[in-house]
């Protein structure tokens, strides 16, 4: 099956998304095969949850002690996104919300793994994704590159996963900032598959 590659003209592109094709109609078919999605918990386990169009997510967590249980993890998270879009592939390098900014670099699967992932990444950065395995991460390079030339960044931090084919993306901002000459206060992290930090 060959990937259908997309040419995005960086000169002409706002992060908007229209050259990227999607068949709406398709997507919401598919939607209305899912029953339930899943919720996960603090405790890591996923849980069964009830929508309705006017009621704010509803746990059906299940304990012996229902009346001492910690119902903290219940508490809705406050988006910390700052930018939008996020995609690297998508985001303007010339884009205001760049310039003297902090700026996370994650790889895509970091944000499903880790259940506070807004609060303890991406609050007071600019968030940009990628995957250095189905994408090409030699783009990213370039990307990286023009986001850091075109704006003052005061700070930088990558996160990826521990699996193996995640390391890529450390491997292109590190090229960047080289190719850029930008030498700022750097950070990375790797993330278990549980979610926990492992570095």
């Amino acid at each position: 099956m060959k990937r259908k590659i997309i040419n995005i003209y960086k000169e002409l592109c706002n992060g908007c998304g229209l050259c990227v094709a999607v068949n709406e109609k398709n997507i919401q078919e598919k939607m209305k095969n899912i029953d339930a999605p899943a919720c996960v918990c603090s405790r890591g386990i996923p849980r069964n949850i009830v929508r309705d169009a006017d009621a704010s997510h509803m746990c059906q967590c299940q304990s012996e002690n229902e009346e001492k249980e910690n119902k903290s993890h219940h508490v809705k998270q406050q988006s910390e996104l700052k930018n939008w879009p996020v995609q690297l592939k998508l985001v303007n390098p010339g884009a205001d919300y760049f310039d003297h900014s902090d700026i996370l670099v994650a790889a895509d699967c970091v944000a499903y793994s880790c259940g506070n992932f807004h609060d303890d990444f991406m609050k007071n950065r600019i968030t940009v994704i990628g995957c250095p395995k189905l994408d090409d991460n030699e783009y990213y390079t370039e990307k990286l590159t023009e986001i850091f030339m075109k704006n003052h960044i005061n700070s930088i931090t990558v996160i990826r996963m521990e699996v193996p084919c995640c390391g890529g993306i450390f491997n292109a901002v590190k090229i960047a900032m080289l190719n850029s000459k930008k030498i700022v206060p750097y950070q990375e992290l790797v993330i278990g598959i549980n979610g926990e930090i492992k570095t």
